[in-house]
């Protein structure tokens, strides 16, 4: 197994030998293995350690070995200690999640801090297997199905390549110590029930299972290279505006494929969606309707479909008081100064008569039935009209704010003025109201 390993890393992982690496450690036989491996090869390595606190004093003496083990080869350790339980509470998940959650933060973390290029996991062909059937349970796109990825950002599994059995034998025939966790017998667990049950079932029936899966890993990876390459090209014709906090879909690209619901999965499945068929629907709704996820918000509008994060942000009125001379908003830091002159309007700049003005000024939301006198117009009209005018998205009329004085609407900030407070020949003080970033 050494020569296979050392060759794998040589063919696979060659950077591994000039990084400095981070090996997450249980004491299970998998994770002392790959230290053994990893330490035959002299490459430079540390040990970091978990103790999630579930197993009482199995839990401790798995942190005991870890601790020998560092002793023995003489490699630097890090310990962790996790209440596992409280965590799981307090952000209600259950263990298992908990515990991923916390070591995965910790790892991250601890290699950020101290310099470590590289966390290694001891991950196998097995967990492979395990994690396909998983998802497969689950209902899953292609991604689901292509396996645990051998390199994924600063975490890099380099036992893929082996099976169970060849690393069990491994640590037999090299007397090499390690500790079993009695949770992994529990049935309970989805993947132990897969491990224990459904697994050597599959093995009988094909003694070469773990060989006949990775041709079909292999397979399917090339499948979702095909996929990607074909999204990439679509969703440069199709992703027309990409904000920060908003993506415009052209609609017609999506009517013009013949598969458009797979289309659109494969555009939105990062984004927590899975009523597909509602996101289907709307290409052909009306103007304004909506489908959410947990996170995000697809929005019809006119021939686009407007994908945004759920705002969390609660929308309130914010007071201008007539001493201010700056105030931080939503749209940036509005500022107030008495100027002598009035200079050229600008988008985020107006000049108003300050004795027109009721203080406290107040910055809000539009309202229902909202109406304004835009400067340079005759009349009045309905904000709304105004907003369907300048073809406004739903998105962007929730991001106006106005600024106004009592019930009247002063400036549609960063849009139009209200002509009632412009400077006149009668205006003795101006005020200079200017939104920066």
């Amino acid at each position: 197994m050494l020569n296979h390993f050392k060759n794998h890393i040589e063919d696979q992982l060659e950077f591994l030998n000039q990084s400095k690496l981070l090996i997450a450690i249980s004491g299970g036989v998998d994770s002392v293995v790959l230290t053994h491996l990893c330490y035959q090869l002299k490459l430079n390595i540390a040990l970091a350690h978990c103790n999630f606190n579930l197993r009482g004093k199995e839990s401790d003496a798995d942190e005991d070995s870890v601790l020998q083990l560092a002793e023995d080869l003489e490699l630097e350790v890090f310990i962790q200690r996790f209440d596992t339980d409280q965590y799981a509470k307090a952000h209600k998940r259950s263990i298992q999640m908990a515990a991923r959650e916390l070591r995965y933060n910790w790892f991250e973390e601890l290699s950020e801090q101290l310099g470590f290029d590289y966390v290694l996991t001891a991950h196998h062909a097995d967990d492979n297997l395990e994690t396909f059937l998983i998802n497969f349970t689950r209902g899953t796109g292609l991604d689901g199905l292509t396996g645990i990825p051998r390199v994924n950002g600063k975490f890099v599994r380099p036992l893929l390549p082996f099976s169970s059995d060849v690393i069990k034998t491994y640590a037999k025939e090299n007397t090499i110590k390690w500790r079993d966790d009695s949770s992994n017998k529990s049935v309970k667990y989805l993947r132990n029930k897969l491990r224990h049950e459904v697994i050597p079932i599959l093995k009988e029936i094909n003694p070469s299972l773990l060989q006949s899966f990775q041709a079909t890993l292999n397979h399917l990876n090339d499948s979702s290279s095909i996929v990607n390459d074909r999204m990439n090209s679509f969703l440069t014709n199709t992703a027309v505006n990409i904000k920060d906090d908003e993506v415009k879909f052209k609609i017609s690209e999506f009517k013009e494929v013949r598969q458009p619901k797979a289309y659109l999965f494969e555009a939105l499945k990062a984004f927590g969606f899975t009523e597909w068929d509602d996101v289907l629907n709307l290409l052909d709704a009306q103007s304004g309707k909506q489908v959410f996820s947990n996170t995000h918000r697809l929005i019809k509008d006119r021939d686009s479909l407007l994908l945004s994060p759920i705002s969390t942000e609660s929308h309130q009125e914010i007071l201008v008081s007539e001493g201010d001379i700056q105030k931080e908003t939503p749209l940036g830091v509005l500022f107030f100064e008495e100027v002598n002159e009035e200079v050229k309007q600008a988008v985020n700049c107006i000049h108003v008569d300050k004795a027109l003005l009721r203080f406290p000024l107040i910055l809000r939301q539009k309202r229902e039935g909202d109406v304004f006198y835009p400067i340079g117009m005759s009349g009045k009209k309905k904000l709304s009209k105004y907003f369907k005018d300048e073809k406004l998205s739903l998105l962007d009329k929730e991001r106006t704010w106005l600024l106004c004085s009592g019930n009247d609407i002063i400036w549609v900030v960063n849009r139009r003025a209200d002509r009632r407070f412009k400077v006149t020949k009668s205006t003795e003080t101006i005020l200079k109201i200017e939104l920066k970033p």
